[in-house]
């Protein structure tokens, strides 16, 4: 029912959004943010978001979109590809095609080994790719010419830090879209867990608690 935070870690509630939005976009925005970041986003750029479902892809697809780019996504979910273009995506592929037809100048992963090559070979001369996490393994290959001929760069990214998280929280003031897949009462919380665990989810679940 409480909770002592220190006073640098409590934030005014962004103008205009849910608490169960402010639930949501914290720590998954931060990373996605710190991940445009240092692929060195700008507007007008093509990103290619791997996996569309978690909190981090679809927070990346929303950041991107807000920046000006072109977002074009994955999964192996029909369901899925479908949602990721009513979110704004203009293309969505299937994660488990050998390859996808995009040309990326920004590629957004945390699949890991099931989704390494396709992602790689989706960059263009002096792409970069940004990674997260790794949900299908641990180890990926890397073809080293390809790496060097075509000037890659391959970028690793985690969370983010205070001033970032006041960058984010400013721009979800700004109406970035923040995508909740379910919100369930704490009760139901093991009904929530089971969706994640079927991995059926779409951004984030929120767990709501009472009135606030």
């Amino acid at each position: 029912e409480y909770a002592v935070a220190p006073g640098r870690n409590v934030r005014p509630r962004p103008a205009g959004r849910t608490w169960e939005e402010c639930a949501a976009y914290p720590l998954a925005y931060l990373t996605a943010y710190r991940m445009l970041q240092r692929a060195r986003v700008a507007a007008g750029q093509t990103v290619l978001v791997v996996g569309i479902g978690s909190g981090v892809s679809c927070a990346a697809l929303a950041l991107a979109r807000h920046m000006g780019c072109t977002v074009v996504a994955t999964s192996r979910s029909e369901a899925k590809r479908a949602e990721a273009l009513t979110m704004g995506a203009v293309a969505a592929y299937d994660s488990t095609d050998a390859k996808w037809p995009v040309e990326a100048d920004i590629v957004i992963e945390s699949v890991g080994p099931a989704t390494w090559d396709q992602s790689v070979r989706c960059l263009k001369p002096g792409g970069r790719l940004v990674v997260c996490g790794g949900t299908s393994g641990q180890k990926v290959e890397l073809n080293l010419p390809r790496l060097f001929f075509k000037q890659f760069e391959i970028i690793g990214s985690t969370m983010g830090s205070y001033e970032e998280f006041d960058a984010v929280s400013a721009l979800v003031a700004q109406g970035v879209d923040v995508h909740i897949d379910r919100t369930y009462p704490l009760d139901q919380y093991d009904q929530a867990l089971e969706r994640l665990e079927r991995g059926e989810q779409l951004g984030k679940i929120v767990l709501t608690h009472g009135a606030a």
